[in-house]
């Protein structure tokens, strides 16, 4: 396929540098081979497949871990990185004290990129996690100061997230990796079902992104893929999708490239103009993204 000079936009991946900060959740043996430290340079290297001829233009870095100082790092970084065009980064949000905390991220190095926050509601064992009043107190703090929310969870927690999307309808929120579908199991009635009504919200948008972290990591195939890209396509319609790699973790199961070769190929039957919203569009407007060409051409 002849390239073209549209944009291409990975709404999310991650970057970790383990000489300057710790990331314990790698310490896990099934991750040995992610290990090692992820640069900006690394993804640029990295991300050569062409999506409907695109190449990649700019990303979201989204945080790893809760903790403050990562987030500080990656707004500094995007201050001088060209190919970071937004940050996802963490904040505490029980704490009551949030306000003040995310002002002086606005405020400090980088903050003009801080779109978003997220937890990692995923590993919080409270099934009402999202609904404590001290959270809701923070998502307030994050609506009221123009940003938007990470929804990081799990199928099963899906109800938490139908139940946020109730209570804050003017907070954007962008479900992450389509709230982790069983694909490897098969069994996807349920997170069809709970995708569906969190989908009729119209503040809340959905990640295109790690899904084949969720199956089989050796075997799977784009027909695996396929049933929850339908899903997702009916569901929320691709002006409310978005393209996201979750690299480096997709290493796990194949990696940068063969995702975007697998995207190309399920895009196939999209219209120019569903295309262009999945793979740039969604995203530059839920995360406000406003770096150009010719600015990443600057580096």
């Amino acid at each position: 396929m002849t390239p073209t000079t549209a944009p291409l936009i990975d709404a999310h991946h991650h970057l970790w540098d383990l000489g300057r900060r710790p990331q314990p959740w790698l310490d896990d043996p099934a991750l040995a081979t992610i290990r090692r430290t992820f640069t900006p340079d690394d993804l640029r290297t990295t991300a050569t497949q062409l999506i409907a001829g695109r190449r990649l233009h700019s990303t979201v870095a989204v945080q790893c871990v809760p903790d403050v100082p990562e987030t500080e790092d990656l707004l500094a970084l995007a201050e001088w990185e060209p190919l970071i065009g937004a940050v996802v980064g963490w904040a505490d949000l029980t704490s009551p004290g949030i306000g003040d905390l995310l002002d002086g991220l606005l405020a400090g190095p980088g903050g003009t990129h801080l779109r978003s926050l997220r937890h990692l509601v995923q590993g919080e064992t409270d099934p009402g996690w999202l609904q404590r009043p001290d959270v809701e107190n923070g998502l307030a703090a994050v609506r009221d100061r123009g940003l938007c929310y990470d929804v990081l969870v799990r199928s099963h927690q899906l109800d938490q997230a139908i139940r946020l999307a109730e209570r804050f309808p003017d907070l954007p929120q962008v479900l992450d990796h389509a709230g982790k579908p069983p694909i490897a199991d098969g069994e996807l009635a349920d997170w069809e079902n709970q995708l569906c009504r969190l989908a009729a919200h119209p503040q809340v948008v959905c990640k295109v992104s790690g899904l084949i972290t969720e199956a089989d990591h050796e075997r799977w195939t784009v027909d695996d893929i396929r049933p929850v890209w339908d899903v997702l396509l009916s569901a929320f319609g691709p002006d409310r999708l978005m393209f996201g790699s979750d690299w480096p973790v997709a290493n796990l199961a194949g990696g940068w490239n063969r995702w975007a070769a697998t995207v190309d190929e399920l895009l196939d039957g999209c219209s120019a103009d569903e295309t262009s919203a999945i793979l740039a569009g969604t995203a530059t407007t839920f995360y406000r993204l406003t770096r150009t060409e010719r600015d990443l051409g600057s580096r």
